[in-house]
């Protein structure tokens, strides 16, 4: 295993694999053929620091959202295990998961399906409060009255329903949420890949803003490295359900090691095309995670392939102090 240990860590996935079994039809269970497995995410070592923020990127199913919901407990890994504030929660009863889940909260994708639309904003923001006996009447409307002032909103509209709210406003509502219960850890789950541009970076703003001000650790997950940037000391690149890529952002940007994350970074747009380094953006989809490639799963698109990718798979290894990747090229 790769030791990617750092001191004061808040969160650690320690070898999580995540496998799910397709359900087959009536001609699959009459045969009893076995069934196909989806290879989500295999053998990925995380370290979250204590008031870090940690990037993870990746094309659609990558494996992120896997990750950050075994995390969260929503789902039950494979194998491996996750720490979390130096305790091992990978297989808590409900009753315990329970605890743990005050100081582990999420804000998802897309806030027009995460806030229920027959429930006033706030009953929704204050539900955590009265749901782990924290507060109850008008000491649960003052908090929520100080959340919405938190996230940028006005005290006046909690007594609004969310289809008054735009979806920037929405997501703030999300937040606010995800904050009632005064969490040590929070999962982004591509929190801002639903909204405008303009409305990105001011949610993003305000999620930095929070992070110092309750001491916050995060993980945020998004398929745009150029969103990361701006809120993550580091990145972890996500391919196919395995970490090629982990460094500070900093170097990230400035000399990327893998293949596949030189290819993320060729993909985003700027204002003089001239200035672009000469990385090869990459051809084709992610392959099947069903059957996944032997040797270095990225082979099959990346530029630089050679005759090992395909017979050995590339260890995660330091390269230099702080900057770890899997490739044979070094």
């Amino acid at each position: 295993m790769v030791n990617l240990a750092m001191n004061n860590a808040m969160v650690q996935s320690l070898n999580l694999t995540k496998h799910y079994e397709i359900e087959g039809g009536l001609l699959s269970s009459l045969v009893r053929s076995k069934r196909p497995i989806v290879h989500a995410v295999c053998d990925v070592n995380l370290t979250i620091s204590r008031g870090e923020t940690l990037g993870l990127v990746g094309e659609s199913g990558s494996g992120k959202s896997t990750i950050g919901r075994c995390i969260l407990g929503l789902i039950e890994p494979t194998n491996g295990k996750i720490i979390f504030d130096g305790n091992d929660i990978t297989n808590l009863s409900k009753r315990r998961h329970l605890k743990v889940n005050r100081q582990m909260q999420a804000v998802f994708q897309n806030p027009f399906l995460s806030l229920n639309p027959r429930k006033k904003i706030r009953d929704i923001v204050g539900h955590p409060l009265e749901l782990h006996g924290m507060s109850s009447g008008e000491g649960t409307k003052e908090q929520v009255r100080e959340l919405f002032e938190a996230v940028g909103l006005n005290p006046e509209h909690m007594d609004r329903y969310p289809h008054q709210f735009s979806g920037g406003q929405k997501q703030r509502i999300a937040i606010a949420r995800a904050l009632a219960l005064k969490p040590k850890f929070i999962v982004a789950d591509e929190a801002v890949s639903a909204l405008d541009v303009s409305i990105q970076a001011q949610i993003l703003n305000l999620l930095a803003k929070l992070k110092d001000e309750f001491d916050l650790t995060i993980l945020f997950i998004a398929h745009n490295i150029d969103v990361v940037q701006h809120v993550s000391h580091r990145i972890a690149v996500m391919y196919l359900g395995k970490i090629v890529e982990v460094t500070d952002t900093k170097r990230i940007f400035e000399a990327p090691a893998h293949p596949y994350t030189q290819a993320l970074l060729s993909a985003i747009p700027i204002p003089d095309p001239r200035r672009r380094k000469d990385w090869i953006p990459i051809q084709g989809e992610i392959p099947n995670p069903i059957n996944p490639p032997s040797g270095c799963r990225f082979r099959t698109r990346c530029p630089q392939v050679m005759d090992v990718c395909s017979k050995e798979e590339p260890k995660l290894k330091q390269i230099k102090k702080g900057q770890f990747t899997a490739c044979h090229l070094y």
